[in-house]
């Protein structure tokens, strides 16, 4: 559905003809430009928009059908550029991306949006309420869009890496190794770092052309050099994100491994203590296995102390054993 259209001159909002083409002319005459925001809309919605702003008929198959990867293509009348802002539920650990997409042309701009995080309302708001950075186009609403996805990204990268922590220090705890679930936790845990990974790696490179960076920089329409370096800073931001999702993901590499070794660890020392209480088992088994076979001509069958040396022999082994295993620390 539509959910805001409007005409921007000179920074400030003024209410536009409902007609699209007509919104259009009158941006183009009075040098402002024309926002229309979507959200899920209809194949029969989206034509209409299409139609009365040339998009391309690929760019548009894209929007509609949504799951893209992050991307900027340039056609002949339009920029294309699509977004996956991050969303991030820190009680279920779990990382949801959604999808916008961004139509820029010499006077309109489209926005298309899939899934309920991320609304553009705030980023609309902003906008109007700095004219200055309106006033320069509509290169201003995608840097804006960009930026606050960005800031966003920052923002989960902080999250993430809190409850990294604690993650951490519950497999350090002397009993985090015990757990049955820590691996699995671990393990799901760096799935929502690798969908994050795939919202934030591939934006690298259509921000660098934005500012003007690569051998296509130079090439891309309806981006000033005066814009160049908003997206600059916002290319900063997008490089300190991609750093903190590569140590996350270091770091819950390494968090799986020291787990798994702790988990080895552990079951070797349970094997040992169970290795020594068998052999401990095993001295008293085989004195009475011995002297329970009921032979009649056996050495100290008929000695009136046998069965108190017996018992005595056996106490004293065990004692034995037992401190050898205690100074090696089998027990």
């Amino acid at each position: 559905m539509i959910v805001d259209c409007a005409v921007y001159r000179e920074g400030h909002r003024t209410e536009g003809p409902d007609d699209f083409s007509d919104a259009l002319e009158q941006a183009r005459a009075s040098g402002g430009f024309v926002w229309i925001g979507l959200h899920e809309p209809t194949a029969d919605e989206f034509d209409l928009v299409s139609q009365e702003f040339g998009l391309h008929p690929l760019a548009v198959e894209d929007a509609l059908k949504a799951h893209q990867r992050p991307k900027l293509e340039v056609y002949d009348d339009s920029l294309f550029m699509v977004l996956k802002p991050v969303a991030y539920e820190p009680h279920s650990d779990t990382v949801s991306t959604g999808e916008i997409m961004v139509f820029l042309g010499d006077a309109f701009v489209v926005t298309v949006r899939h899934g309920e995080g991320s609304p553009l309302n705030a980023v609309r708001s902003r906008l109007e309420h700095e004219p200055a950075l309106l006033g320069k186009g509509p290169t201003s609403v995608v840097y804006a869009i960009a930026d606050a996805a960005v800031d966003h990204y920052l923002d989960v990268a902080t999250e993430l890496q809190t409850d990294l922590e604690e993650l951490e220090a519950e497999v350090f705890s002397p009993d985090g190794a015990g757990t049955q679930h820590t691996a699995s936790r671990i393990y799901t845990f760096k799935r929502q770092i690798l969908e994050f990974r795939r919202a934030t790696g591939p934006l690298t490179q259509p921000v660098a052309r934005l500012m003007g960076a690569g051998a296509f920089g130079a090439a891309v329409p309806f981006v000033s050099k005066k814009a160049q370096p908003f997206f600059r800073d916002v290319h900063d931001h997008l490089t300190r994100v991609n750093e903190s999702v590569e140590n996350l993901d270091r770091l819950v590499s390494d968090i799986l491994s020291a787990h798994l070794a702790q988990v080895s660890v552990r079951q070797n020392d349970d094997m040992r203590k169970i290795s020594a209480w068998a052999a401990m088992a095993a001295v008293p088994t085989m004195l009475a296995g011995i002297y329970g076979m009921n032979f009649e001509h056996m050495p100290e069958l008929r000695w009136e102390w046998s069965y108190p040396a017996v018992i005595l022999a056996m106490a004293v082994l065990e004692v034995l054993l037992y401190r050898l295993f205690k100074r090696r620390g089998w027990m």
